[in-house]
């Protein structure tokens, strides 16, 4: 069963890492909003949201891929002991997510380094569509830009994998997307005064102790159960 309330909360994930959003993928947007020139505003609101639109695809089908992964985890072992102990793994990478966030521990750094590698493969081609000037052009450097490497997305893909179902970690995935549209298209359109409030060291270490916040009530479902 999908809860509604873990959907909210991959949609609060993606919100509150914002600032982490806008670091990683808003140099992409601000650019594009940058190089197309003299256009209307509708134009530019068009294009982002087409880049977001393919960013979110990319997300669902991870999520879905990731959720593939836990389900067969979990039914090659004790189910509910695997479940669990994919749970408390997820737990413990939201807690690294939050404090990565807060600028307290860098570890997932490295996780975005090794994430590089497949980058390498992909970057070539996803730099052939950009900068992106027409709508069909967007939804596709979105699909190939939305697998960058980027320690945010992999914690809510570490949930996916928890969740031990390919729908659900789908569904986590796309919250998870939905969270992060307001920042990356408010950017695309304030450019860099956006940017520049959601770098504040202030608004980061809000944001990173509110997913603090929900890794020990992770914790804490794990306890009660």
């Amino acid at each position: 069963m999908i809860e509604s309330a873990s959907f909210l909360a991959a949609m609060l994930i993606g919100f509150l890492g914002g600032a982490h959003c806008v670091g990683m993928c808003g140099g992409i947007v601000g650019a594009m909003t940058l190089n197309i020139g003299p256009v209307p505003r509708s134009r530019i609101i068009f294009l982002n949201l087409a880049y977001n639109s393919g960013r979110i695809v990319s997300y669902t089908l991870a999520g879905l891929l990731a959720g593939s992964l836990g389900f067969l985890l979990a039914s090659s072992g004790p189910g509910q002991i695997t479940q669990t102990a994919l749970f408390i793994f997820a737990a413990f990478f939201m807690l690294a997510l939050g404090l990565y966030i807060a600028g307290i521990w860098q570890g997932l750094v490295y996780l975005e380094k090794a994430g590089g590698k497949l980058w390498q493969f992909i970057a070539p081609v996803a730099k052939k569509f950009f900068p992106f000037t027409k709508v069909s052009q967007g939804f596709i450097a979105g699909i190939l830009w939305g697998w960058l490497p980027c320690g945010l997305v992999y914690s809510v893909l570490v949930w996916s994998v928890s969740s031990a179902d390919p729908l659900t970690g789908a569904w986590y995935m796309f919250g998870f997307g939905l969270g992060t549209l307001p920042n990356l298209m408010a950017f695309g359109l304030l450019a860099g005064k956006l940017r520049d409030f959601l770098q504040k060291k202030i608004v980061r270490f809000s944001a990173g102790m509110l997913l603090i916040i929900y890794a020990v009530y992770m914790f804490y479902r794990i306890i009660a159960l």
